[in-house]
């Protein structure tokens, strides 16, 4: 246990010489399954990756993968290779739209849900090693409230919760929020309303989200995004693309790209907590 600790704190010696600029790491999560939240994801990077912004998307559901497959990538490595250690992380990575690369995790495997704590400090390393410069973190987390998730939104620098007009999703989203807020102190949280048919719907989902948490936790919840129900999303999905690549005009890439360009103006506070090796630390010590 010891030798793990010196092994990820020299990585993360290394990371900190080798990145000396402050990198953004989003967290995009939900709660629930279902409401969008890979889509949100690709979308929003290569909204970045076409903005100018260098991003690093993490398929954080790591035994439910499907970002590659979102995007029609062809992945002969993931990450159970790095964990294994087959290979590095800078190996595994594959590059989508927009120049955006892809940390690949694996579908399927039951194990990669439930790593051993050798394993996730395996992970932790790993990242700790990367040599790929980049701008922006884009976290993929899996839907629920399992430790995982939990571990990889506590660390992140912004917690995004993508929330439908679904009592479910409402629901399933206060989970969350209560839960980072009260066993991890997270109180900010960015919300994206998915697949509403209106402004004004969004706006009034964001409201009934608001009126639970004002009432019973002490958290700030902020309206990043209002995404439009777009039939144009499905056709990209069956093409393996994602909105903002083959309908750009569409409403809901309209709004990917002001997603895109809020995020990207989100302040990386000068203090470690802005930086990837504060992510890294966040893992470690959860």
């Amino acid at each position: 246990m010891i030798n793990t600790v010196l092994d990820q704190a020299s990585g993360l010696r290394r990371m900190n010489q080798n990145n000396n600029h402050g990198v953004k790491v989003i967290a995009v999560t939900g709660g629930k399954g279902g409401v969008g939240k890979t889509n949100v994801s690709l979308n929003t990077a290569i909204a970045l990756g076409q903005q100018g912004s260098r991003v690093l998307v993490l398929d954080a559901d790591l035994g439910l993968a499907n970002c590659d497959v979102m995007l029609g990538l062809r992945v002969e490595k993931n990450l159970s290779h790095v964990l294994s250690g087959e290979c590095e992380l800078d190996e595994i990575l594959v590059e989508g739209p927009a120049g955006i690369k892809i940390v690949p995790a694996t579908s399927g495997s039951q194990n990669m849900v439930e790593l051993t704590p050798a394993e996730h400090a395996g992970l932790i390393r790993a990242f700790s090693e990367l040599n790929t410069e980049f701008d922006i973190l884009i976290v993929d987390t899996a839907a629920g409230i399992s430790d995982m998730v939990l571990s990889f939104s506590r660390a992140a620098q912004d917690v995004m919760v993508v929330v439908c007009d679904e009592p479910t999703s409402i629901t399933d989203a206060y989970a969350l929020i209560k839960v980072l807020s009260r066993e991890h102190g997270v109180y900010k949280f960015k919300i994206v309303a998915n697949m509403v048919r209106s402004l004004r719907e969004g706006q009034e989902l964001f409201a009934k989200l608001s009126k639970v948490t004002d009432r019973f936790l002490d958290v700030a919840l902020e309206l990043v995004a209002t995404v439009p129900y777009d039939e144009n999303m499905r056709k990209s999905s069956r093409r393996q693309k994602t909105i903002v690549e083959l309908f750009p005009k569409s409403p809901a890439a309209v709004a990917f790209r002001g997603l895109a360009s809020k995020a990207v103006k989100w302040p990386i506070p000068h203090q470690p907590s802005g930086h990837l090796e504060f992510f890294i630390e966040q893992l470690v010590n959860g």
